[in-house]
């Protein structure tokens, strides 16, 4: 069996696993409120590519076999292979040999069996083939069912009615040109469009009657017993019966020039020149862009699968988007895959890179300056993972991950100092960065310098969570490198001291660096939270009276505790007059700075020296979550949940946790061209647009992205992210902190 099938497989497992374990809770704080892990649809795309850029598709249509069909300048088209993250493609449907034969010009579904329309007949292929209506338009190419085997077909200006038992009927289209014809259960009457108007056939008295007159035309439907009509900027809605327009034109749409239109179970779905998108019962819209969910933008037609997927049809070819009926646990089984089988590069949490356009078995494994710290946000999770379900998998996973966190120590000759990667030597000219990259001892390895706090803060959080929910032999080996880290630290005067004997360009807490910063500056409050965090991780763990000493005299001689106590609101640029360092570090937001803080506000609050010193950390965390609660951000609101307050947007981080998009690949993703979201003015946090959108709608990134990032271009489909960091760090967290249940049937 090929190697995609076998993945393929493996794949579909993990998305159709039932969710009977019943897992240990851990740490529940009754007073906080609790997510129900009930089964949701996760949406997912598997897209079917052209073999030739010239072949035209026109419309697609699923069975009672669940087979699908295009309609295409080059005939009849299917469906070959493709699964999810593995393309398939669009291939001549050569089953039935005489349909090759015939020139087909396109194709509907009627009682959910394919109907077919040639240059001489409506036909089937099923009821035995007894159906076959002959016309008299050989260039006819529209074609709509209606009830009791009736059709209508159009060439583009001329229309005929077929039918079993009705006389044939044959019309001009006056001084229009039919683009689509639609059939309504309710009027029991065809409906044509034209690029300027409306009109509807009466299939009993044969009378075609124009509704409506307009210009610019694209698509229609009917939706809640109304016409509701496409144009080439927005839609409108239409009484059937008067013809009369209901309500303004509707523009604030993901995209305003409509292709397609179609009702699919309630529910108002859209095509556009940029992508497809669907009307919630909110009034706001699900858009699917990009190469995440479509071959291309350019959609020709919408329909649904019996499977009860919706099949989006564009102008390379076909996504089908699946719906799955999933917990997080569900999700989080399929994430952990995800990071095992592609993830994992000597231990570190690492991304796939290279990938030719999106073929994740294209790409390679990278190096990265914060190899650290994603390994740490990972091992934490799986750390979590383990407290709460005692997993010898998770067990693993963390023995592997924690042996290469160890090595950082021990490949550089500097002690307590962390490497930030390291790699095999003789691959330095092929690795991004090479000034970086050290020779260790051993010929076979190089390792990777200038370490900084990012990577540190991560270190301590990850063992500190080590320290405390392990109980075997990796308990003792975390607290050693909490030891042996923060040794280096204080020996150092509270800098990381690079193998050249000079501190790293970010590894500075010393009072001397952090309290030239002026007081709105970001850095001067993170490095001060983060090193009193260290600091207290240190001291609770070992014992070792130098962390709690330091600590102190940070909070008391220095302002440590008044700078990690600076209300996040008036974080902003620096001064005119200050140095030119505060004023670079002060440009905007540093989104990197909150998942600094967030990781570190473990070790600040759970290892406090006294309840004062808690109380007061507790203002800070909280203060900080306020400021961050516009970007609904999934790992920072769990975080929020450890101080035991009951208000921490725990809808917003399930809401994340849902919305977060199956497929990680980084491809192009376009929304700043929306007119359904709202802008804001430019403004020091960097936030884009008044509401986030989901996580499915934007472009993939860590938590030290900006959430409100609308667009991303370039190298389309060149990588994919790791879950480890993004998804299951949030996701356990919540469920040892039992803010999120265990899988619910």
């Amino acid at each position: 069996m090929r190697k995609v099938n076998q993945y393929c497989i493996w794949v579909v497992s993990f998305l159709l696993l039932s969710c009977g374990s019943s897992l240990e809770k851990k740490e529940s704080v009754s007073s906080e409120p609790v997510y129900k892990d009930i089964p949701y649809k996760q949406d997912f795309a598997i897209k079917f590519n052209t073999l030739e850029k010239e072949t035209s598709l026109s419309r697609v249509f699923m069975d009672r076999n669940k087979v699908i069909q295009i309609a295409s300048s080059e005939g009849i088209l299917r469906t070959h292979d493709g699964q999810f993250l593995y393309p398939g493609s669009l291939v001549k449907d050569k089953t039935y040999r005489p349909l090759t034969d015939k020139h087909i010009k396109n194709i509907t579904a009627y009682k959910n069996q394919f109907v077919y329309l040639d240059d001489k007949a409506v036909f089937s292929n099923s009821w035995a083939g007894s159906l076959y209506l002959r016309h008299e338009l050989p260039n006819a190419f529209i074609l709509a069912a209606g009830n009791n085997f009736e059709f209508l077909i159009s060439d583009g200006l001329t229309l005929q009615f077929l039918s079993k038992e009705k006389a044939p009927w044959t019309g001009i289209f006056a001084n229009d040109e039919v683009q689509d014809i639609l059939y309504n259960e309710s009027s029991k009457n065809f409906w044509v469009l034209g690029k300027k108007s409306i009109a509807s056939f009466n299939t009993t008295t044969s009378e075609l009657r124009t509704l409506y007159q307009d210009k610019n035309l694209t698509a229609f439907t009917f939706f809640n017993d109304n016409l509701v009509v496409g144009t080439k900027s927005g839609y409108l809605t239409i009484n059937p019966s008067s013809g009369k327009q209901i309500g303004e034109v509707q523009k604030k749409l993901p995209f305003d020039e409509i292709t397609t239109m179609t009702s699919i179970d309630g529910q108002l779905w859209f095509g556009s020149t940029k992508g497809a998108f669907k009307l919630r019962k909110d009034g706001k819209y699900d858009y699917y862009n990009g190469k995440r969910w479509l071959p291309s933008n350019h959609v020709k037609h919408i329909s649904k699968g019996i499977d009860g997927s919706i099949l989006i049809l564009t102008e390379t070819g076909l996504g089908q988007i699946v719906f799955k009926e999933m917990t997080l646990f569900d999700k989080a089984k399929y994430y952990e895959s995800q990071v095992r089988n592609r993830h994992i590069r000597l231990g570190f949490n690492a991304n796939l890179v290279d990938l030719d356009n999106g073929n994740i078995d294209s790409g390679r494994l990278s190096d990265s300056d914060n190899d650290g710290l994603w390994t740490t946000m990972y091992l934490a999770g799986e750390v979590f993972r383990y407290a709460v379900t005692k997993s010898d998998d998770a067990l693993q996973n963390c023995i592997e991950s924690m042996d290469a966190m160890e090595r950082l120590f021990s490949i550089n000759p500097v002690p307590g100092f962390p490497s930030r990667s390291f790699e095999r030597s003789g691959y330095i000219e092929k690795l991004h960065d090479p000034d970086r990259w050290q020779h260790s001892s051993d010929p076979e390895w190089d390792w990777k310098s200038t370490t900084s706090s990012d990577e540190a803060i991560g270190h301590i959080f990850a063992y500190g969570v080590m320290a405390e929910l392990m109980d075997n032999e990796l308990k003792d080996r975390a607290i050693t490198l909490i030891d042996t880290l923060m040794s280096h630290v204080v020996r150092n005067d509270l800098y990381m001291v690079d193998y050249d004997g000079k501190p790293t360009t970010w590894g500075r807490w010393n009072p001397e660096y952090v309290n030239a910063r002026p007081k709105m500056v970001g850095d001067r409050k993170i490095n001060a939270s983060n090193i009193i965090a260290m600091l207290q991780t240190a001291y609770h763990f070992t014992g070792k009276e130098k962390y709690k000493e330091k600590a102190f005299d940070l909070m008391d001689n220095h302002g440590y505790l008044d700078n990690l106590m600076w209300p996040m609101q008036d974080v902003a640029r620096a001064p005119d007059d200050a140095d030119d360092w505060s004023k670079m570090l002060s440009e905007s937001w540093n989104h990197s700075d909150d998942e600094m803080y967030f990781v570190g506000y473990w070790g600040l609050y759970k290892y406090a020296f006294n309840d004062t010193l808690k109380a007061k950390y507790k203002e800070a965390i909280i203060d900080h979550w306020e400021i961050e609660r516009p970007e609904k951000e999934g790992a920072w609101n769990i975080m929020t949940a450890l101080t035991g307050t009951p208000d921490f947007d725990l809808d917003e981080a399930a809401w994340y946790l849902r919305e977060h998009p199956l497929d990680l690949v980084s491809w192009n993703i376009e929304n700043s061209h929306r007119k359904d979201i709202e802008t804001i003015e430019p403004n020091f946090r960097e936030q884009t647009i008044k509401e986030v959108l989901p996580p499915d709608e934007r472009p993939v990134q860590r938590h030290n992205g900006n959430m409100f990032r609308l667009d991303k271009t370039g190298n389309d489909g060149g990588e994919e992210y790791s879950a480890g960091d993004i998804w299951l760090l949030p996701y356990w967290m919540g469920r040892y902190l039992g803010v999120i249940s265990d899988p619910q049937e």
